[in-house]
């Protein structure tokens, strides 16, 4: 069962602690346990199939009558007498075989469940990164990049669960390791000491390749960060500069960083490389040495020497596994530990809830005495008082960079005042129940945002509960059912990528039949016509005429067409706002409208 994204998170505190691999087993302790327990038992089977190896090996080679059966020749027969068989050379190869085969099933569930937590793990975390961006404060958005936030989704996230693959595989051979030093010593205690030593010294002569590992995995993701975020950036310019000639720029630009970046890869597969070719040399040492030692100076039994060998040459062989495996998790390491980072720093910034009041626009909204400035200190309202009345369309004029979409994001909730107070219908927006409040507004964009499926997709965003008469509602209020039924699939029509199969003016229709679709009662339209023609402009414009007095609409606009249908036009600039069509009095009316 898929742990909630939250989870992996709260998992990842341990980070102090444990290693990485105790936040995995933290947030997924049923599978984790699962794994591990199949792994033991895989490893308990396979060391009882040494055993019935041994015995068999024993029957067939021993010809001293005095030889003393070890401990594991003593669990061999004993079992096989447990079974009721005669302990003879092929009962006990066909009882090797049938563990050990039995030892392979139980590692193929293991290895199965270590499956399906790598897959939870890359999509939990990606949730949570998600969720956790999502759900911070709009400062907080714009100041992540879209090339980071992608990579961190698409590439953060697989390695980090890759990491939990090779941590597992890592305590699967170490376990193993466990299990055969363990038959070594009940074979004879100075042959099993012998293998743990070998061991650890071939663990520690290759520790300086796993370091290199670790810093080389730490780089890769800094510089996969610094790349994806500026390539995301450069291909969302791709038209002006082609356009212009400039793509050098971009290979200019990007080009050191992809040096930085396959150096880093570099040094990566020349540690894991070298890791791989010092193992075996070293292991055939170590076998040839421990070959020596049982024969000639410990005059162990042939049988035994050629199971010790076998042993010795499995924990050596597993030690070197759980090896690579680590040096594996160190390269991925970084990269969970980046999301979380990721994560944490959008938590730290979660947008505050707001209240538990509902309204309705019914009356209106209200900027009493509002201050506001930017993080960078620049200031945007200065004791501003102004009324948007519902049911009117007021649209918000004033120079570039004055701070109009400014107003906006303080009319949605994006944004919070530092003095003063917007009012919804009289009720604060600190004490507005936040989310249901932005369910009634409908929010259109300079610049439409439509993925390539359908039209019908693009309306309803996935939401289930929206059906064709709902969609075909907000097109026919936004002017767009004939269009759209004039096209040979209609509603399942694919616009293209980013909506370039449709005119500029059908885009924008379809951005507002989208922001129409859950009948709002606030129709927010941030320059919604700047970047169209003079016929596509008037189009948007009479659908705008037609809804006034169907709702609220506040719209932030420079052509003459919206502005000579607003009833209310406000000016902001310098700070100030000055009403510039409406009733007398209507830009300080905000004491006298609500009785305060």
């Amino acid at each position: 069962m898929s742990a909630e994204p939250t989870d992996v998170v709260t998992a990842a505190r341990v980070r102090g602690a444990v290693p990485m691999i105790g936040a995995f087993v933290c947030a997924y302790p049923g599978r984790s346990a699962a794994a591990l327990a199949a792994v033991f038992v895989a490893g308990l089977l396979d060391g009882l199939g040494m055993s019935m190896l041994l015995s068999m090996l024993t029957l067939t080679t021993a010809n001293d009558v005095n030889h003393k059966p070890s401990m594991p020749e003593q669990v061999a027969t004993r079992i096989a007498d447990f079974l009721g068989l005669q302990p003879t050379a092929p009962v006990m190869l066909t009882l090797a075989i049938t563990l050990i085969a039995l030892r392979a099933g139980l590692t193929l569930v293991a290895n199965k469940q270590v499956g399906y937590t790598v897959a939870h793990i890359a999509t939990d975390l990606r949730l949570a990164l998600i969720r956790a961006v999502m759900g911070a404060r709009w400062s907080h958005y714009l100041q992540q990049s879209v090339g980071r936030l992608s990579n961190a989704v698409a590439t953060e996230a697989q390695r980090a669960s890759e990491a939990f693959q090779y941590s597992a595989e890592m305590a699967a051979m170490l376990l193993n390791s466990l299990i055969y030093i363990g038959i070594a010593l009940a074979i004879s205690w100075q042959a099993g000491v012998a293998a743990a030593i070998a061991g650890g010294l071939l663990l520690a002569l290759l520790h300086t390749l796993i370091r290199s590992s670790r810093r080389a995995g730490q780089h890769q993701t800094r510089l996969l960060t610094s790349l994806l975020s500026a390539i995301g950036a450069q291909l969302v310019a791709a038209k002006p500069l082609k356009a212009m000639a400039r793509e050098d720029h971009v290979d200019a630009l990007l080009s050191d960083q992809m040096r930085q970046l396959r150096r880093a890869l570099r040094r990566q597969v020349v540690s894991r490389e070298a890791l791989g070719a010092l193992q075996d040399p070293l292991l055939a040492i170590m076998v040839g040495i421990g070959f020596f030692l049982s024969l000639v100076l410990l005059k162990m039994p042939l049988a035994s020497v050629l199971v010790m060998l076998f042993l010795l040459a499995r924990v050596v062989g597993y030690l070197s596994k759980t090896q690579r495996a680590y040096q594996q998790v160190v390269v991925r390491e970084s990269a969970y530990w980046a999301l979380i980072d990721g994560i944490d720093a959008a938590h730290a910034q979660a947008e505050p809830k707001g209240g538990d009041r509902m309204v309705t626009l019914s009356g209106s909204i209200v900027f009493d005495h509002v201050r506001f400035r930017h993080g960078d200190g620049r200031l945007v309202l200065d004791d501003a008082s102004f009324v948007i009345p519902a049911r009117e369309l007021t649209v918000i004029v004033g120079p570039s960079g004055a701070g109009k979409t400014t107003m906006l994001d303080l009319v949605v909730g994006l944004l919070q005042p530092e003095a003063g107070s917007v009012r919804v219908d009289g009720v604060p927006m600190g004490e507005l129940a936040l989310r249901p409040w932005r369910r009634q507004i409908g929010y259109v964009p300079q610049d439409s945002v439509l993925v390539n499926e359908s039209i019908a997709y693009n309306l309803a965003l996935g939401d289930e509960d929206l059906g064709e008469a709902d969609l075909r509602d907000a097109l026919r209020a936004a002017d767009a059912l004939d269009f759209v039924d004039a096209m040979p699939e209609g509603l399942q029509t694919r616009v293209g990528e980013g909506g370039s199969r449709l005119s500029g003016g059908q885009r924008q229709r379809l951005s507002i039949a989208r922001a129409l679709v859950h009948k709002p009662s606030l129709l927010v339209l941030d320059e919604a016509t700047s970047s169209l023609d003079a016929e596509a402009q008037a189009v948007v414009i009479d659908t705008v005429r037609r809804l006034k007095g169907r709702l609220t609409i506040l719209a932030v606009a420079h052509q003459g067409l919206l502005i000579e249908a607003a009833d209310r036009i406000y000016r902001l600039a310098d700070a100030q706002v000055g009403l510039v069509r409406g009733p007398v009095g209507a830009a300080n009316a905000a004491t006298q409208e609500h009785g305060t």
